[in-house]
């Protein structure tokens, strides 16, 4: 039994680099958010502001938010746009990494 083991070869290991692939990714393009329109409703125009909508033919409905909850909103915009800006940051370094060019190269580091 301990014969047939002694015709295992040894074995050669080598590593040769392999060239980097490009990634092809596509920047991704911006959001075309629909636009609107916000109206600032107090207990002072309420009357005037549902008046208006009524004539414009729109259903006058109220969704409220206090100024806090409107602060809310905004910073969770403002994270938004920083995750977003952190991940194209990052489809940025790995097209550099794997797409070096000399070019680009030269506006980023002028950045």
């Amino acid at each position: 039994m301990l014969t047939s083991c002694s015709g295992v070869k040894t074995l050669d290991i080598f590593t040769r680099s392999v060239e980097r692939q490009p990634l092809n990714l596509p920047k991704p393009t911006p959001l075309q958010l629909e636009q609107i329109h916000w109206i600032i409703i107090t207990s002072a125009n309420a009357q005037e502001v549902f008046k208006k909508l009524e004539a414009a033919g729109i259903d006058p409905v109220l969704y409220g938010l206090t100024d806090k909850d409107y602060e809310l909103i905004a910073k969770n915009f403002a994270n938004i746009r920083n995750k977003l800006k952190e991940s194209n940051d990052i489809l940025d370094k790995y097209k550099k990494y794997y797409e070096p060019d000399s070019k680009s190269d030269s506006k980023t580091d002028k950045k």
